[in-house]
């Protein structure tokens, strides 16, 4: 869950006490009110639009990393990369919203239009999840282009929805307004917690074209967005809809522009200087407009540094869920999918900020500690990074289960040995096999083969009961194989098999068959799979499944059918199974892990997902509430931009490091640990130096240096300035 996002809809135009804009309503029927009280009924449409469509964003982005990784096939860098540019997008957008509102269509055609575009998007990411149609390169098309008009969409209304929410009020409601945006805030909480936790339900429980079903994960969030649009139109009658007012993120930057490019053209020396930078804008702009430009300025400076907190806490979606694809998932009475563990954020939100608020500032406050709102982001920042230490310290753990990364010129080879005696596994100039392999032992881990070249042709001998055999084999580089020896017509025999270089995807089991019988099997296995493997140890490809207990399986020869139990195939390993015999109406199998599952626990990654949560809570609403503290009422949305812009800027950070700079999953995590605690000092020596002023006392003072510098224009080359 976007903590900022839901908290700029709040705050975007309206704060507790703030009065509409004068004159912004025309004489008009008052809206009917909610069971008598002073709420206006229009709101009750304005909020469960809301619900609706934050369900439609956040279930939608839950299963988005996992798309790119599983349906597209993506490696996890470029699934992330992807996965942040769109994140980015969703905060440059809404700055286009915002001008679109107060310029030209007003706000309510603002969220008609755009949530039409939002719809669109929804529908086009959908279709393009159905893997028949077309091929790879329509669905990434698709896929693309509904992220871009989701992304248009879903930034376009974000500035607009609470303010027209707060529009609906009449002037002398100013408290049934404050209590407005609380309930606001609630629905939009409540929409990220069960989308969160639904969405990859309906991805991995629910089964369509034989795979996970995102179409159903896209279509249901779709469907959510449609249902939002409907029920805002639905309300269409009863709004109080204003006149747009002309942008004043527009005026900020076109002043800044200008004293800017006015500074520039009077460079002489001649020219006496002025007090501030801005002051060079007051050939064309109000004492009074530059005099809350400066104040806007003033905290956006401080704003500089907090991109790389929203780096971190935005990889919640994209790198903490690829960590949860490699662990154990299995909570004993539910087995938890990876992209759930995202709801975990919204909850904590919601059990933390009473507990802040009620409980740890007022005893700080007891103590009698100087917690101030900069100290307070700070300690956001800490808690971030330690979130990221612990997960770089669970990384480490989850990869002692991996399979070695292999550079050019290495592969790795291990021996089955399902003949009834102990055999001596030699290679040619290689140094491996000490000890004779004993009959189905199951091999402790790969060896490593050093090869020549790319490929190189090994003669392997294999001495067993006094004989010695000779079989070549050739080997490619960064492969990973089995050498199969078996008894074949009362000699020695062998194949060498190529086996799985990495890990399962997403915590599924991978299994595949040996058939040491003398006649080809059919096997099924829970009904699901179906897999014929030839007879005389010929091994089948590896079969993808859910982790389960798999002992409703079926072995189907010339000679019967009979049951076939293959015992648990667990979160990310990889079986070998050798069906040995048929015995007493039974198949005898014998089962090795390849690959060891994923033996690290995803409740391991509750403490980052509490240290990150809690450190939310004290960085995005307490630097919201002091940024909105120290500037004038005319230039929150100002802020609020700014305030976005340090988002989509964090998301752009992560997309360059995933892509420029790969790296080492946990290498990855103590980098961004590692810059965060730098920003943090940075930031906390920033807050050291800044003043905290009441935006009042320092209007005031801006008209008294105004008064006395006015001496300081004579001489000013106005000729060259186009005013």
């Amino acid at each position: 869950m976007k903590l900022p996002c839901c908290l700029e809809e709040c705050l975007c135009c309206y704060t507790a006490g703030d009065d509409p804009p004068k004159g912004d309503f025309p004489l008009q029927k008052k809206s009917p009110k909610l069971c008598g009280s002073n709420y206006p009924l229009s709101i009750a449409f304005i909020v469960v639009n809301e619900f609706c469509e934050r369900f439609s964003y956040y279930g939608m982005r839950a299963v988005l990393t996992l798309y790119f990784l599983s349906f597209f096939h993506w490696d996890e860098n470029l699934s992330t990369a992807v996965y942040h540019a769109f994140s980015a997008l969703c905060y440059f957008t809404p700055v286009i919203g915002a001008i679109m509102a107060d310029s030209w269509l007003g706000k309510y055609k603002t969220i008609i239009y755009l949530s039409i575009v939002y719809v669109v998007g929804h529908l086009i990411k959908s279709v393009g999840a159905i893997p028949s149609l077309g091929n790879q390169a329509v669905h990434v098309v698709l896929s693309m282009v509904g992220l871009f008009l989701i992304a248009l969409g879903t930034g376009g209304i974000k500035p607009c929805v609470s303010a027209f929410g707060g529009d609906q009020f009449e002037e002398e409601h100013t408290s049934e307004r404050s209590k407005f945006f609380s309930i606001f805030y609630l629905s939009i909480n409540a929409g990220s917690l069960i989308s969160t936790f639904v969405t990859p339900v309906l991805r991995g429980d629910v089964k369509c074209f034989g795979e996970d079903c995102y179409a159903l994960a896209f279509g249901v969030p779709a469907a959510l967005m449609v249902l939002a649009l409907v029920v805002f139109i639905a309300g269409s009658g009863l709004y109080r809809k204003t006149p747009p007012q002309g942008n004043v993120l527009l005026e900020v930057c076109k002043c800044i522009a200008f004293a800017i490019k006015n500074r520039l053209k009077n460079r002489s020396r001649e020219i006496p200087k002025r007090d501030h930078w801005l002051d060079w804008a007051s050939e064309k702009y109000s004492k009074q407009l530059i005099g809350e430009v400066k104040m806007v300025t003033r905290v956006l400076f401080l704003f500089i540094p907090l991109p790389m907190f929203w780096a971190l806490f935005d990889q919640q979606g994209s790198r903490w869920t690829l960590q949860a694809t490699k662990m154990n998932a299995d909570f004993g009475i539910y087995v938890l999918q990876p992209d759930q563990m995202q709801f975990l954020n919204p909850l904590l939100i919601l059990v933390f900020i009473p507990i802040f608020d009620l409980g740890l500032y007022p005893l700080i406050n007891m103590c009698k500690l100087n917690f101030t709102p900069i100290r307070k982001m700070a300690t956001g920042m800490i808690l971030a990074g330690l979130a990221f230490g612990l997960a770089a310290v669970i990384e480490v753990k989850i990869n002692e289960t991996d399979m070695p990364r292999l550079v050019p010129k290495e592969s790795l080879i291990r021996v089955l040995n399902l003949a009834k005696n102990p055999v001596q596994v030699t290679i040619q100039d290689k140094d491996l096999f000490q000890q004779p392999v004993e009959s189905f032992q199951n091999p402790a881990e790969y060896s490593k083969l050093i090869l020549n070249g790319e490929q190189q042709s090994l003669h392997f001998a294999l001495q067993h009961q006094g004989l010695t055999l000779a079989f070549n084999y050739t080997v490619k580089e960064k492969s990973v194989y089995s050498l199969i020896v078996f008894e074949a017509e009362g000699s020695l025999s062998s194949h060498l098999i190529t086996d799985l270089e990495a890990k399962p995807e997403n915590g599924l089991a991978a299994v595949r068959f040996i058939n040491g019988l003398s006649q080809d099997v059919n096997l099924t296995i829970n009904s699901k799979k179906f897999i014929a493997v030839q007879k005389n140890y010929s091994a089948s490809e590896y079969s993808l499944l859910e982790r389960d207990i798999y002992n409703n399986g079926k072995c189907i020869t010339d000679t019967g059918e009979f049951p076939l139990e293959l015992g648990l195939l667990d979160f990310g390993a990889s079986y070998t199974i050798v069906i040995t015999n048929i015995s007493g109406g039974a198949v005898e199998t014998w089962k090795s892990e390849d690959i060891k599952a994923n033996n690290v626990h995803m409740a391991w990654q509750l403490p980052q997902y509490l240290l990150i949560s809690a450190g939310e809570v004290m960085f995005s609403i307490t630097g919201l509430a002091f940024s909105y503290s120290q500037s004038p009422a005319s230039m929150k949305s100002v802020l609020q931009a700014g305030w976005l812009l340090t988002v989509a800027v964090g998301n752009t950070f992560v997309l360059i490091v995933a892509e420029a700079a790969p790296m080492a999953q946990w290498a990855e995590f103590v980098l961004f640990t590692v810059l965060l605690f730098a920003v943090c000092i940075i930031f906390s020596i920033m807050g050291y130096f800044y003043v905290s002023v009441d935006p009042e006392d320092l209007e005031e003072k801006e008209e008294k240096r105004e008064t006395s510098s006015r001496g300081n224009m004579i001489g000013l080359v106005t000729q060259k300035t186009k005013l």
